[in-house]
């Protein structure tokens, strides 16, 4: 495998950002490493997701890319919940869904379509992972979101003054928008999944999972239950685990297995 750090201009964060690339292409003879039967696929790609107070760093064995031969691609975004904040400079989400994968197509020559372009996070990149997949269900075909903060229902009952033991009123709003009005905005997965059922759009397939410790957990089971009574199929799971990489290391690897191998 090769690893990658890649510097580039950003348009959408209006400055040079980097993100990290790891890319299938070894074989070590000196191990008796052989090609599998994904080798001869062409190479799909994987963009995952940090989160809050994270950066790029791969959380997925790096084994598994070579065995199902898929490269992966990790931006920094910063604490911005992988949203299109208020300010300039701050539009994550399309940062992701637009310039960073046309940026892995010129260049590389991957990601051609949604077929071969997935998406992955946990928490707050869960999060992110989620919306960005349903802001551009043409772009990524399968998203997988370990121990999701959703708290957008949270958010919206925010006012100034407020906040909570992680950020303030002011962060809040500047990565969602005004609170009062985010449930029905484009920064709320919710409103883009009834959007796309209204539109008749395709909506990527889906894995969520969360550890029944978790601090979020009743977060994702809403979810779940949103999912289950629009009728969007959908793979989730809830297992003993808390928030942390114990969890997300086990279930990194059934996600990419779910992703990756062949049904």
């Amino acid at each position: 495998m090769s690893n990658l750090t890649i510097r580039f201009y950003s348009n959408c964060l209006r400055r040079y950002t980097t993100f990290k690339m790891y890319l299938p292409c070894d074989i070590r003879q000196d191990w008796g490493q052989t090609d599998t039967k994904y080798s001869e696929n062409s190479t799909k790609t994987l963009f995952l997701l940090h989160g809050f107070t994270g950066d790029a760093e791969n959380w997925v064995p790096e084994y598994l890319s070579d065995k199902y031969n898929f490269a992966v691609v990790i931006p920094s975004g910063e604490n911005s919940f992988w949203l299109d904040g208020r300010s300039t400079g701050h539009q994550f989400c399309k940062f992701v869904g637009e310039e960073l994968v046309d940026y892995v197509r010129r260049v590389f020559r991957l990601a051609k379509d949604g077929s071969e372009t997935y998406i992955m996070g946990l928490s707050m990149g869960g999060f992110g992972a989620l919306h960005t997949a349903f802001a551009y269900p043409e772009t990524f075909g399968k998203v997988a979101a370990l121990s999701s903060a959703l708290i957008v229902h949270e958010v919206a009952g925010m006012s100034e003054g407020q906040g909570n033991d992680v950020a303030n009123y002011e962060y809040y709003r500047e990565c969602f928008g005004e609170t009062s009005e985010v449930l029905n905005s484009r920064n709320n997965p919710e409103f883009l999944i009834d959007e796309l059922q209204r539109e008749g759009k395709n909506i990527p397939d889906i894995f969520m999972c969360c550890g029944t410790e978790d601090f979020l957990l009743e977060n994702n089971r809403d979810l779940h239950k949103f999912l289950e009574s629009r009728n969007v199929p959908h793979e989730y799971f809830e297992s003993k685990g808390n928030h942390d990489m114990i969890f997300w290391s086990e279930y990194a690897e059934k996600a990419v297995k779910w992703m990756f191998e062949e049904k």
